[in-house]
């Protein structure tokens, strides 16, 4: 994170690319918390997340990042916890008790573990072309919304009586399960769950590819 001179009351800018679920996330959250917002999309393809400047922004070259009226952050969930805690009602989103927080923060795990190795690996061999294991990728998948469908049994949200970090972190990658041949039809609760994301008011979608399942 840096925070060089700022620019006051400029829009947010994030930088990303239009089929990542990793950006949607934090567009996504942007749009739920009405935050003014203009989006940059970096030719990925041609290395323009490794040209020099992108870099002094997001040192790892990943996307997405943002440049908040100065001060640059790159990673999708640590860019959610600071949207939040910047522009929102943290006890709303991120908990309002040690045990919502604690939920929270193992449901960000689970979006960067399970849901990264799973649904979205399986994506980026069929959108992008990625040299991993697909059948490996969509069998983590599966065994990720097996769990999911469990324990959304009975309830509406991840965490909470409400919608928090946990659904948006959760909801690009499987709500496009179906982009990378992990197919949601055995899984109602969890197709609810996202049908419930998808009614918030503000909300915005993903650009979507051909579903292989």
């Amino acid at each position: 994170m840096t925070n060089a001179n700022a620019r006051e009351n400029a829009p947010v800018t994030l930088y990303r690319n239009p089929k990542s679920g990793h950006c949607h996330r934090v567009e996504l959250m942007l749009a739920l918390l009405g935050i003014p917002y203009e989006t940059v999309d970096l030719d990925m393809a041609n290395g323009a997340h490794r040209a020099p400047g992108y870099l002094a922004i997001s040192p790892l070259g990943q996307v997405p990042a943002i440049d908040d009226n100065g001060l640059t952050l790159a990673d999708s969930n640590a860019i959610l916890v600071y949207l939040v805690e910047r522009y929102g009602d943290p006890a709303t989103w991120i908990g309002g008790d040690a045990v919502e927080r604690a939920g929270v923060q193992r449901w960000l795990s689970i979006a960067a573990g399970e849901i990264a190795s799973g649904p979205c690996a399986a994506r980026l061999v069929t959108v992008f072309g990625a040299p991993l294991d697909h059948e490996a990728a969509k069998a983590k998948g599966h065994a990720l919304l097996a769990v999911m469908e469990a324990h959304l049994e009975g309830r509406d949200w991840l965490v909470a009586d409400r919608p928090t970090l946990a659904d948006i972190a959760g909801y690009s990658y499987i709500a496009h399960a179906p982009e990378g041949g992990v197919g949601l039809t055995p899984y109602p609760q969890v197709r609810a769950w996202l049908s419930r994301i998808e009614a918030l008011p503000r909300f915005i979608g993903m650009a979507r590819s051909p579903a292989l399942a």
